[in-house]
């Protein structure tokens, strides 16, 4: 950005590191805070947040003369409440005849003020920026990254991990493709993926294969239309419509049945169409589609996602991509705006094989915490006090809590199939038999989740293998 020449009380632009400019005020320091050596800038106050930063000079724009410049490039609701912020602000000021006071330290008038409460300093090799806050959030909540922080993990090996470009969908801060996006299934994980395209701006075309057999599905539907999608016919014109179409579905039949039945994917490919199947599924399935789709002159690409409908509906998702390189980077955005983070992997398969070995562990880790209540109750031990003294020690994590918390409170409501993790122990056992690897912890949490199965639990989340433990 282009040097200014600035004084306190000017409205500004400021570019924090990889962040994207964000409105805010030049103010005053608090009088025991100095200025970094060596450095040409001021202290600056964001709007819609509680942050400050010492911001290079040459990182600050004007307000007013960049204002629509950087209403094109950004978009999201914090950005959004910022700038509303900024009008707020200019609103009282004008009212008060273009009187103000900097209640962050010496005043721009005659009057001075002390901060009230401690503020919140950005550097810009921060580690934990703050992130821009949402007033409707609850305190506890309200501080998010400015931007995911993507970072480059290189590997001495054919399968290079690599994270993709910074972004979020939490606070907007990206770029739509100017490319067609179509999406093929809408169940927990596809809704919030599709929900977040929409709200990033990317145009979506969506097909749901069940519309036609539950009614409510076409209400499902409906919503999307009503945020913006597009609804297509078939898969096959979704894909003839689209440059690059999405699958998200529940098992490797499904994800077959897609491409390969009735005015299927493989009836809209054409040279260049890009396909990318975000289900996960056994690798030989996904060479097989990777072939078909290639025979015809489409590029693929899979791209299975970790995490569940909570985690899908923040846009927090983390995709493990393998396949066509060049498709994986006219994914970028959209990969920014479903997940927190995304890997390439390699050749095809690679990203199937990685989804399999991560949800045997956590599929035999529920399991474990499962049998761990259990064997707690059965000794006269109290369960809330398990799961205490469990979130108090090395094993705590939002998942442990999360799902000890619906064990106890009896509230099974689906996060993540327990049907599906089920079907990833079954295939991952089998990825263990074709390399001859022995894989017995899965084997055993495999026998306990086809009991819950039988005892009906196969729709409810992946905790209720808690009941297979108790009947």
């Amino acid at each position: 950005m282009a040097t200014v020449h600035l004084r306190i009380g000017d409205l500004v632009w400021g570019k924090l590191g990889r962040y994207p400019p964000w409105p805010g005020k030049v103010v005053s320091p608090p009088k025991d805070l100095k200025k970094p050596r060596g450095k040409k800038c001021h202290f600056v106050k964001f709007f819609g947040t509680e942050d400050h930063a010492w911001i290079k000079v040459e990182q600050l724009k004007p307000y007013h003369p960049h204002k629509e410049e950087m209403i094109k490039i950004n978009k999201g609701k914090r950005f959004q409440q910022a700038v509303d912020a900024v009008e707020d602000f200019l609103k009282k000021k004008e009212k008060q005849g273009g009187k103000e006071q900097n209640s962050e330290g010496k005043g721009d008038s005659k009057g001075k003020k002390t901060p009230t409460k401690p503020l919140k300093i950005l550097e810009e090799d921060d580690e934990d920026l703050s992130a821009l806050k949402d007033p409707s959030e609850k305190p506890a909540s309200s501080m998010e990254p400015i931007s995911k922080r993507l970072k480059v993990v290189e590997e001495d090996t054919r399968s290079t991990s690599i994270q993709a470009a910074d972004s979020t969908a939490i606070n907007g801060s990206i770029t739509p493709t100017d490319k067609r996006i179509g999406f093929l299934g809408l169940g927990l994980m596809g809704s919030g993926i599709v929900s977040n395209l929409l709200k990033m701006g990317h145009v979506v075309t969506v097909w749901n294969r069940t519309v036609e057999k539950v009614p409510q599905d076409n209400q499902h539907c409906d919503l999307f239309i009503q945020e913006g999608a597009r609804l297509g016919r078939t898969p096959a014109e979704v894909v003839s419509m689209c440059d690059i179409t999405f699958s998200c579905v529940s098992d490797p039949k499904a994800a077959r049945d897609l491409v390969l039945g009735p005015s299927g994917v493989l009836q809209g490919i054409r040279p260049g169409k890009c396909y990318v199947e975000m289900s996960t599924v056994d690798p030989e399935t996904i060479t097989e589609l990777s072939q078909v789709i290639s025979s015809r002159g489409g590029r693929f690409l899979e791209a299975p996602v970790a995490g569940s409908q909570q985690v899908s509906n923040e846009g927090m998702l983390v995709i493990l991509a393998a396949g066509d390189r060049t498709v994986y980077e006219d994914c970028s955005s959209c990969f920014q705006a479903m997940g927190k983070t995304s890997f390439f992997l390699g050749e095809v398969g690679n990203a199937a094989r990685m989804m399999l070995i991560l949800n045997m562990v956590q599929g035999s880790f529920m399991a474990t915490i499962a049998e761990g209540l259990t064997l707690a109750q059965a000794t006269g031990q109290s369960q809330h006090t398990f799961l205490d003294i469990l979130s108090q020690g090395q094993m705590a994590s939002t998942f442990v809590d999360q799902k000890c918390q619906n064990i106890l409170q009896g509230n099974f409501k689906p996060d993540y199939y327990l049907k599906h993790i089920q079907k990833d122990l079954r295939l991952a056992i089998s990825m263990g038999d074709t390399a001859n690897h022995p894989t017995p912890m899965a084997a055993a949490a495999n026998e306990v989740y086809k009991r819950a199965k039988a005892l009906d639990q196969s729709d409810n989340d992946m905790s209720a293998v808690y009941r297979a433990y108790i009947h």
